[in-house]
């Protein structure tokens, strides 16, 4: 029987995302970025840690700093998770549940509305790393286009868009590095996963990391912004490969996906040092601005979820330079 046949996609508005031109990316997590080692929290533990997430203090500080956007970790490789959500619980069966009672999105985003920051979540493509319970729970039964794995995510991920509503402005997630599982024509795919992300908020936007690569790339035409993951290099036109075989010349649309790169602060996510001299920094996000591109910098927060101060005076400059130059 043949596919029926699906109404044309259509990319959602990034006009706004242009106009921020920058904004942070911060890890708020039970363990450190990337770990791939089990960690031994407790859920009364994490849901301490959440409790203990200072919303108008960070609030604050990003006020200060004229950040006009903020994209912040759900969880990643631990299982542990800073919002309630029903769906994941119940395919789990993890009890007590590793996601926080507090639900942190939701606060930070009523206390963000007021200033017009708007704010982003990071999420993980998959399943827990280290948490083998629900890894075997949200992977099984397994098939090679990961198709329980997918449905699974995609009604976890509902939930929280649908809770949300309007109030969350767009997605990156980590991921899917099995891309070819998630470009079939029949769902579960890319596009079923970025109707998921969007149930809450048709006008969010969504971007799909398949890796740290350069040149630049953007996956899937159900994407609005490219993830643009770099670590060590910062890439300008022309040619973004050391043997410079292939030619890359920026311009606000990468195969119709909004310009985007998320990018170290620091040595490492979610850890100082600070890497760069300001003028770097506030150069090189000129620099993409003036490509039509928009650049996300990491910065580490503190177990209270405010700015490091170490990195606080580079994070206002950056918001001062970008101010001047939009006047």
């Amino acid at each position: 029987m043949p596919l029926a046949r699906q109404a044309p996609w259509q990319r959602a508005n990034t006009d706004w995302f242009l106009a921020c031109r920058w904004g942070v990316f911060s890890c708020f997590l039970a363990d450190t970025a990337s770990n791939l080692q089990p960690v031994s929290v407790t859920a009364d533990e994490w849901n301490r840690r959440v409790d203990a997430f200072d919303v108008a203090g960070l609030t604050r500080q990003l006020v200060q700093a004229r950040v006009p956007y903020f994209i912040l970790t759900i969880g990643q490789n631990s299982g542990h998770y800073l919002s309630p959500n029903r769906a994941y619980d119940e395919i789990t069966g993890i009890a007590p549940s590793k996601c926080s009672r507090r639900d942190l999105i939701a606060d930070l985003a009523a206390a963000f509305a007021p200033h017009g920051i708007r704010l982003l979540v990071y999420l993980p493509a998959g399943a827990p790393a280290t948490d083998a319970v629900a890894k075997a729970k949200l992977e099984a039964p397994a098939d090679e286009r990961l198709t329980s794995l997918q449905r699974h995510w995609e009604a976890i991920c509902r939930e929280w868009s649908l809770r949300w509503g309007k109030s969350v402005h767009g997605w990156w997630i980590d991921g899917p590095y099995h891309a070819a599982a998630y470009q079939h024509p029949d769902a579960p795919n890319y596009r079923s996963f970025a109707e998921a992300l969007k149930a809450g908020n048709p006008d969010s936007i969504v971007a799909f990391n398949n890796g740290l690569r350069l040149p630049l790339y953007s996956m899937t035409e159900f994407e609005d912004f490219t993830p643009g993951e770099i670590e060590r290099d910062l890439p300008v036109a022309p040619g973004c490969l050391p043997d410079y075989s292939r030619l890359q010349n920026f311009s606000r649309f990468l195969d119709s996906a909004q310009l985007h790169v998320l990018t170290l602060m620091g040595e490492w996510w979610g850890k100082g040092p600070i890497r760069f001299p300001d003028e770097l920094t506030l150069a090189y996000t000129s620099y993409f601005n003036r490509q039509g591109g928009v650049v996300s910098w990491d910065v580490p927060l503190t177990p209270t979820g405010l700015l490091d101060e170490s990195f606080r005076p580079q994070v206002e400059a950056l918001g001062r330079a970008i101010t001047r130059a939009e006047s």
